[in-house]
């Protein structure tokens, strides 16, 4: 749910932006658009003693202009020479740091019915604010550089509703015979509770239709340090020396919420990793779906900004304090109740298009779970156990698209009969699904592009 995750949802333009962020846009930028220089003209917060919560719809006067450059490959310089990193944020919008203050907004963008305009030489209204979440104030962005301009979206903008989104599903038998007879990695299966469910519900509970990004980085190129050479043939974080490091596996439901699931579930796993079990908080994806004003509920978020930026920011409570509904319901948040912070996030390899499988292993050994994407197929929702890849078995009775999808990596291993290497995944789909809960899928190859865009967060324990 790579990537745009869960759900892209058509969002009005400036209603939108009365609060701290609006992610799953339809924007379609790229590195090179995001890359060179500049200018950031910051108006004052006016959010009072909360200024985390202020209100960027009315921009006010400029109070200051700030000229940011961005270089290859992840490396910012101001004006005065202070040196910096920057990110996109998958190909929706970007963040900065640089000289302690954090930069964050979405790139511009208009829609006309099915078409889209990226303009990727401008943002929206945006959020900066110290490392250390105080001090906010808002921001709008211009490139200044030469190279700046529009972007037109090449693929008209996937539209809701339809026939196509009624329709009921049905298992197609002949579908599931092709599966299991043009490959033995891999055993497929119907799975009752899919029947008669809704396309688009099926959709949603797979990423959402929406949710295909045009361009994926490809994995980045491996790298020969020794300590990359030298991790271990296998790992499981569901068993290390007889321990389980890595929380329940849970339903999601109808609602696009798997990227809240995910990066719960990362924050759960790396407090018991970090605490060695001694803490083992079961967080709110509810709190994500009702509150989270970096997301759009049920129809869709980013691991990145969830797991990271909007716990880093507000924190989470566990579930006790804010049950799972599996709707996008009115936000009912207390103050008084204890939240989980992120210290740090990244994407693994340091930015989007920085990701391989040798770091995402070394990440997943040293700090715990991640949580990754992938593209989720037609033949994916058939998969009982084994190791999965794509088939590229095409059903034309089945009007399945491609989506993006977001789990949690627990760890990975090779077949001891094949030599098949495979990445071991914890899904959200609950535990009568596939091997119970998880699944495990090609490892080495960028299979679905699972390898090329995965989050890390550092969760803060309870003292």
């Amino acid at each position: 749910m790579m990537v745009k995750l869960c759900s892209v949802l058509v969002i009005t333009l400036l209603a939108a932006w009365s609060r701290p962020g609006a992610a799953d846009t339809p924007a379609n930028c790229s590195f090179p658009d995001l890359q060179g220089t500049w200018e950031f003209q910051v108006s004052p917060s006016k959010g009072g003693a909360r200024d985390k919560d202020i209100d960027c719809s009315n921009l006010g006067p400029v109070e200051k202009s700030i000229k940011i450059t961005m270089k290859e490959l992840n490396v910012a310089e101001d004006e005065i020479g202070n040196l910096g990193f920057f990110t996109l944020i998958y190909n929706q919008g970007f963040e900065i740091v640089i000289n302690n203050y954090k930069w964050f907004t979405f790139f511009k963008y208009e829609q006309h019915g099915s078409n889209v305009t990226s303009y990727c030489h401008d943002t929206f209204p945006g959020w900066v604010h110290d490392v250390l979440g105080h001090n906010w104030a808002c921001f709008v962005g211009k490139k200044v550089s030469s190279n700046s301009g529009e972007k037109v979206n090449p693929a008209p903008f996937p539209k809701e509703g339809g026939w196509l989104s009624s329709k009921p599903f049905k298992h197609n038998p002949t579908f599931l015979e092709q599966i299991n007879s043009v490959q033995k990695s891999w055993t497929a299966k119907a799975y009752p509770e899919y029947e008669g469910m809704s396309m688009e519900d099926l959709l949603r509970r797979a990423g959402g239709r929406k949710s295909k990004i045009g361009s994926i980085p490809p994995p980045a190129p491996m790298p020969t340090d020794e300590k990359y050479q030298r991790l271990p043939d296998a790992w499981d974080w569901r068993n290390i020396q007889g321990e389980n490091f890595v929380s329940p596996v849970r339903h999601q439901g109808n609602c696009g919420s798997c990227y809240a699931f995910a990066a719960t579930a990362m924050l759960e796993s790396r407090i018991r990793v970090m605490t060695r079990l001694q803490q083992k908080p079961i967080l709110s994806p509810q709190q994500v779906v009702s509150c989270s004003n970096y997301s759009q509920g049920c129809d869709g978020g980013f691991p990145f900004l969830i797991a990271g930026k909007y716990a880093q920011d507000f924190g989470i409570v566990e579930e006790a304090d804010y049950p799972y509904t599996s709707e996008a319901s009115p936000c009912t948040l207390k103050d008084d109740q204890y939240k989980y912070y992120s210290a740090e996030y990244h994407y693994v390899g340091g930015f989007y298009g920085g990701c391989n499988e040798a770091l995402m292993k070394y990440e997943l050994i040293m700090g715990g779970p991640l949580a990754v994407s992938y593209e989720v197929y037609d033949d994916f929702n058939y998969y009982e156990e084994g190791i999965y890849h794509h088939t590229g078995l095409q059903d034309k009775f089945n009007p399945f698209q491609s989506t993006n999808h977001v789990v949690l990596l627990v760890g990975y291993g090779s077949d001891s009969n094949t030599g098949e290497k495979y990445w071991i995944v914890k899904n959200s789909w609950g535990k009568s699904w596939g091997e119970a809960g998880f699944f495990r899928i090609r490892r080495g190859t960028d299979e679905c592009a699972i390898e090329s865009i995965a989050v890390a967060a550092t969760p803060v324990p309870k003292l």
